[in-house]
């Protein structure tokens, strides 16, 4: 995966849900006619009505050129690898793999979109939480729509009212890329290279997890692990509240995840300490330690309220979580 993504996700014509339909038909029209510049243009002005402006069929003939859709050579266009790689597939995984290489933040609005519908405006907030590097100004949805839209042309979004919601095809690919995406060599763009480790210290042995997961978590709980105050984003790990290996279904769950300090998931993974429905921190009374650090981050913490964002885990996975534990 290259490391290099794009930015800015350019529109294409036809509609908000039909740009899929149309990055097909100039797919095979290239790869049938491999036409000039101008033939492409011209193209474009016979299928779309009220497309006519050479720059705007241009800009958007760029951006499949960057997505690596198109080739241009000698100034005749062909399909590049991507475009091959996608007709020769056909499927919309295939697709999907190629748009959430090439551009930032669709994966992470998925993950976002697991704990509930958006409007665009929380979407475009989502997206410069998670990652800054888009650079576009708060409070502007025109970048927030594209990104809505590309994915509802894929069948992963839904808009209902004035939200847009995961569809069961969207759910799905989140339920899985939390892990199959865990090699993925993006790098936020943060002043902290740690902020970039997918790999983090679990009870029995080293899981890995999607880095854009990872950010979206340490977005979602603004950096900083609530039981220790810990906010150096390489010293935070993703932690589950139901299991990573016992809830395959919930590991990309934002509603079932906390930003907690290595030490911190650790004890907690080692069932030291838990939280109830109240998010009042709760201390297993058999837990000793000679550390400054634990008795004060935690012993003394006993029963006191920690700061997380309301509603940010369901309370159904915290019962669940700890009903095993006879001391809470």
């Amino acid at each position: 995966m290259s490391s290099n993504r794009l930015r800015s996700i350019v529109p294409m014509f036809g509609g908000g849900t039909q740009y899929i339909e149309t990055l097909d038909a100039i797919l095979d029209f290239v790869e049938a006619h491999q036409p000039t510049s101008d033939e492409l243009v011209g193209w474009h002005r016979g299928s779309f009505p009220n497309v006519s402006s050479r720059d705007s069929i241009m800009r958007r003939a760029s951006y499949l050129q960057q997505v690596g859709f198109l080739h241009q050579a000698n100034d005749h266009w062909e399909l590049g690898d991507a475009g091959r790689e996608y007709i020769e597939q056909g499927d919309m995984a295939t697709l999907l793999r190629i748009m959430c290489d090439r551009n930032v933040g669709l994966r992470s609005l998925l993950y976002a979109l697991v704990a509930g519908p958006m409007t665009l405006a929380e979407v475009s907030d989502q997206q410069l939480d998670t990652h800054p590097e888009l650079g576009w100004s708060r409070g502007e949805t025109d970048m927030a729509t594209q990104r809505v839209n590309w994915l509802r042309s894929m069948g992963l979004v839904e808009k209902r009212g004035n939200e847009y919601a995961l569809t069961e095809d969207g759910l799905q690919f989140t339920e899985s890329a939390v892990e199959e995406w865990a090699d993925s060599d993006w790098t936020p763009s943060v002043n902290d290279a740690g902020m970039s480790a997918g790999t983090y210290e679990a009870t029995v042995h080293a899981r890995t997890v999607d880095p854009e997961f990872r950010a979206t978590v340490l977005s979602r709980h603004n950096r900083t692990c609530p039981i220790s105050g810990v906010d150096h984003p390489g010293l935070l790990d993703v932690a589950h509240i139901l299991s990573w290996s016992d809830y395959p279904d919930h590991r990309a769950d934002l509603s079932n995840v906390l930003a907690l300090s290595k030490t911190h998931h650790a004890a907690f993974d080692r069932e030291l300490f838990t939280i109830d429905r109240d998010y009042r921190l709760r201390v297993n009374p058999e837990f000793e330690t000679e550390s400054d650090v634990l008795q004060r981050t935690i012993i003394d913490r006993d029963g006191e309220r920690i700061s997380i964002p309301e509603e940010s885990l369901k309370p159904q996975y915290v019962t669940q979580h700890n009903a095993p534990l006879e001391w809470v």
